[in-house]
């Protein structure tokens, strides 16, 4: 492990290591806590010949959501785009097939009725070409009236949010994002797909697997969290429905389609994000910040109040769990509980991160080897838990000066 961390936030480090020590591979994670950086560090292995380095990027799958749904922030923010408003009035030929209703506020809660990915495409090649998938959504049918149930758009929320940013800005959702998200915020590491350039820092993902905690205490939270969505699965009349898992979250031919080289080429906005953590964590803390960080406003304090605010509340149609969706992000869990005034996204694998207005804070981590549950894994949830516990502590205290840290130094 290497990195840098404030005085204060060394629980941060300690559960970071522990998980580098349980899980093959190599991670990342950053803390920002009232606009500054408490916790910079990462640790294992890139490639199996070569370490994590301070710039290594990873595929954060569904943790991207969270990136393209402010790049929709910032043109609302701009008065460009009305959440009330019919999708169709950016995007004329949306409205066919019954869709002239749905609004985007409808698709940034999930309610839309598009989640089908496995009957709108046959192959997962597909999922590569945009105008492709931005026209077979444009023509294809809601699975319920738009508004009356929200269930999880696994894949196709992306490109429903990135053909709205394409229609207003003219820009596509990855030249977007850099030019007025990452380059203004000054991130190392916030790509949607991944320019050949940077190519050389990337982590290959490799096999998934479960990381399971060594601390007795944590593996008592960990069985408990277990059975409560034992619980919520079991409250579901019926048993769940897989079929509608699979049509939400697995085209045919997924895995090649996700896995391969040719996904860099790609902008899937609800699944390739390639991230580094100090990236996703800087904007996440322009969030946490009331929508500005060092002097950069991208956001209005109140666009900020806004995009906070739970839309929909009860069991997701596909995930089943309840997600209390915000217009774009879902709630916060970690191992002391959920985070009340917090909001992000967590993806496959085990990447997330989020922002909590309310106390300023901003986490965010990624990896390339993780478990394999649509909203992350349980280091995510252990990283909050220890960034909640830290920030509580040094808010009743002073904060620390920067050092350097080790694993040795711990």
């Amino acid at each position: 492990m290497d990195g840098t961390t404030q005085k204060g936030y060394g629980l941060v480090a300690k559960v970071f290591e522990n998980q580098l020590n349980r899980v093959d591979g190599g991670a990342a994670v950053a803390v920002y806590h009232h606009g500054e950086p408490v916790v910079d560090l990462w640790g294992g292995q890139r490639t199996e010949e070569d370490e994590w380095h301070s710039d290594t990027v990873a595929m954060c799958f569904s943790t991207t959501k969270g990136v393209a749904s402010t790049a929709l922030h910032i043109l609302a923010d701009r008065g460009l785009v009305g959440y009330d408003e019919p999708v169709a009035t950016y995007w004329p030929e949306f409205a066919a097939n019954g869709k002239a209703a749905v609004t985007v506020r409808h698709v940034l809660t999930h309610s839309a009725g598009l989640h089908r990915i496995r009957s709108l495409v046959d192959s997962g090649e597909r999922l590569h070409d945009w105008d492709h998938m931005t026209e077979a959504l444009a023509a294809a049918a809601p699975a319920y009236k738009p508004g009356s149930r929200h269930g999880y758009h696994a894949l196709t929320y992306g490109w429903l949010v990135g053909e709205i940013v394409r229609r207003v800005s003219g820009s596509g959702i990855a030249e977007f994002v850099d030019a007025e998200i990452a380059r203004p915020l000054g991130c190392d590491g916030l790509y949607i797909g991944l320019p050949r350039s940077e190519r050389h820092r990337v982590a290959p993902l490799g096999p998934l697997s479960i990381p399971r905690p060594r601390n007795p205490t944590v593996r008592r939270v960990e069985k408990n969290i277990g059975k409560q969505m034992g619980k919520v699965l079991s409250a579901v009349p019926g048993a769940p429905n897989t079929r509608r898992v699979a049509n939400a979250l697995a085209p045919r031919n997924v895995e090649e389609a996700l896995f391969g080289a040719e996904v860099m080429d790609a902008a899937i906005p609800a699944a390739n994000g390639f991230f580094t953590a100090r990236s996703l964590a800087r904007m996440y803390a322009m969030l946490a910040g009331g929508g500005e960080l060092e002097g950069t406003r991208l956001l209005s304090a109140e666009r900020v109040r806004i995009i906070s605010e739970v839309q929909r509340q009860g069991r997701d149609h596909v995930l089943v769990m309840p997600m209390d969706w915000r217009l774009g992000y879902h709630r916060v869990f970690t191992t002391r509980g959920p985070v009340r005034t917090a909001f992000g996204h967590f993806g496959f694998g085990g990447s997330g991160a989020w922002a909590d207005p309310e106390s300023d804070l901003a986490v965010a981590f990624v990896c390339n080897r993780g478990s394999g549950t649509p909203v992350g894994d349980l280091r995510i949830m252990e990283i909050g838990a220890a960034a909640v516990k830290a920030a509580d502590r040094m808010s009743a205290g002073t904060r620390g000066e920067l050092g350097r840290l080790t694993s040795a130094g711990l």
